[in-house]
């Protein structure tokens, strides 16, 4: 118990006379003071005492899928300083292979009380996985965002890149270079922004059949090279990919081919993670706006905290084509 209200208080910046007053439910505590006690003790992972469960702390739960793609810790840094400037103590759950589920995470911040929950490539993205835990989210009335398209019936706020724009900015770029065979290296089936990005091509390029010109991956290097590899076999010399990594393994895949990106083939990623500058060659790839849809989930999340209402429309961000180095002319031209 000492130890307890020793980390707790060092946490908190107050005394531990002071925290002890907050566990124990007496007067002469400011409620600022109060709410910096309890969100403390819910960071620090300790159970709330029982007369004081049913308050929700100024806990916000993000919850990611990996922090190996750059992409993540930049929006973690976005949304976490942002909730800190309005208040919210920010906890952070990445999955891990082999570690930690997102259904798991969810249950620990519903057991933490906190105010809310941002999700960020999560199974909501996947039209085929499982949903409940959502719906937990849901019938506890919790205020949740989701950063990037997701299945439609959550009915969850989200604050999502414009798929479409994105890949009209990166076709229009390979055919501008007199690409003709462009193909594609996507998520899994069900990955919906996937889907998205998918229908924008066949629209733009005017595919009746895609077979020859997609293949999917896991948002993986290993397994982007080996999708690509299929496509650069077939003849393919300009390839629009589904992430950064994923491009990153299609370079890999067309260089053990033999091929030389860009001269031979045309790679362009998405998102424009952090180092895109500095790979060889620096990459082309289109960037997602992480920086404002981040302050925009905070922004409809704290909305929703404070009783102002739900916004169930889904707000779509337009990104921007980023030239580097791994793109050219089509060979021949």
């Amino acid at each position: 118990m000492t130890k307890r209200l020793t980390e707790v208080a060092k946490k908190a910046g107050v005394s531990e006379a002071t925290v002890s007053r907050v566990l124990n439910g007496r007067d002469g505590v400011s409620e600022a003071t109060r709410t910096a006690v309890l969100t403390a003790l819910d960071v620090l992972g300790y159970e709330r005492p029982t007369k004081l469960r049913g308050e929700r702390a100024r806990l916000v739960g993000l919850v990611l899928p990996e922090l190996q793609n750059p992409i993540f810790p930049a929006l973690a840094e976005v949304v976490t300083g942002s909730l800190a400037q309005r208040g919210f103590t920010p906890a952070l759950c990445a999955r891990t292979i082999g570690g930690v589920s997102e259904m798991d995470y969810v249950e620990m911040l519903l057991d933490h009380q906190v105010s809310g929950v941002i999700f960020a490539g999560g199974s909501y993205a996947l039209a085929d996985a499982r949903h409940d835990h959502y719906r937990r989210l849901t019938d506890r009335g919790l205020p949740v965002v989701l950063v990037n398209a997701g299945v439609d019936e959550l009915g969850f706020p989200r604050v999502s890149t414009d798929d479409a724009v994105a890949v009209e900015q990166a076709y229009g770029h390979l055919r501008s270079l007199g690409h003709e065979r462009i193909g594609m290296v996507l998520g899994p089936e069900g990955h919906v922004p996937s889907r998205r990005k998918l229908d924008a091509m066949i629209q733009a390029a005017g595919w009746s059949d895609d077979s020859e010109f997609v293949e999917r991956s896991s948002f993986s290097m290993e397994g982007a090279r080996v999708a690509a590899t299929k496509l650069v076999e077939r003849g393919v010399t300009g390839i629009v990919c589904a992430s950064d990594v994923l491009a990153l393994g299609t370079i890999r895949a067309a260089r053990r081919l033999g091929r030389s990106v860009p001269t031979d083939v045309s790679v362009v990623g998405f998102d424009d993670s952090a180092f895109m500058t500095c790979t060889d060659p620096p990459l082309t790839t289109v960037r997602q706006p992480i920086e404002t849809m981040g302050q925009a989930a905070v922004d409809l999340l704290v909305t929703q905290i404070e009783g102002a209402g739900v916004l169930r429309d889904e707000l779509l961000f337009e990104p921007e084509l980023v030239v580097r180095g791994s793109t050219a002319p089509a060979p021949g031209r």
